[in-house]
């Protein structure tokens, strides 16, 4: 597994199979429940495949949360061309349907979503160009980091449960919704493991 987490061509085989062997869950409609989509996207970056995060602007819904580029889903629209089209006008990069490697779980968001992320492969994207309106800022995650043994940790709740902290660098710490995709990313995709996520403890200030 260690070609496909050096090297950006290794990894899109490597994902795609992987991808095709994963069985994703769908939330189900329920009223009041709304719909995004989500990019999981990697590209090279200082000669390391690396998986674009980005700050949300301090303004709005999710204010200064880390997030996948992504957004609600409009009429009309699947949650894979929703992801697509976010990923576009967030951060500037154009993704097809045949940069599309698969689909992971679901997520059902504290905050009425249901969240489709989608994982994408990107050989030459170009510049990042994000929308300062929606994004603060753009931080790049190398497939090493992901995959590695300390990245994901467990920390015990009073009641008993655990919270998912992705640790990504020395104040850079994800938690659930986007560290819970991120974290069956990493175990799906990048290790190879069967995980499901939906029940996964998203902190409070992730319900805004």
């Amino acid at each position: 597994m260690s070609d496909a987490l050096g090297d950006l061509a290794a990894f899109r085989e490597s994902a795609a199979l992987r991808l095709r062997g994963f069985s994703h869950t769908t939330v189900a409609d329920s009223p009041g429940m709304r719909r995004a989509g989500v990019v999981v996207c990697v590209l090279q970056h200082d000669g390391a495949p690396s998986v674009v995060l980005i700050r949300r602007a301090y303004r709005g819904r999710n204010a200064g949360q880390w997030g996948l580029p992504g957004g609600g889903v409009d009429e009309g629209e699947t949650p894979v061309e929703a992801a697509l089209r976010e990923l576009r006008e967030e951060v500037g990069l154009q993704a097809g349907p045949g940069d599309v490697l698969g689909r992971l779980d679901d997520f059902p968001a504290a905050s009425g979503f249901a969240i489709t992320p989608v994982v994408v492969a990107l050989d030459s994207p170009g510049p990042l160009h994000p929308d300062p309106r929606e994004v603060h800022s753009v931080h790049l995650v190398t497939l090493r980091r992901l995959a590695a043994e300390d990245t994901p940790r467990w920390v015990p709740q009073l009641d008993g449960g655990h919270l998912l902290q992705m640790r990504l660098g020395p104040e850079w710490i994800v938690h659930a919704p986007t560290g819970a995709m991120l974290w069956q990313f990493r175990e799906v995709v990048l290790l190879g493991r069967q995980v499901r996520v939906a029940g996964l403890i998203q902190p409070d200030w992730t319900r805004t």
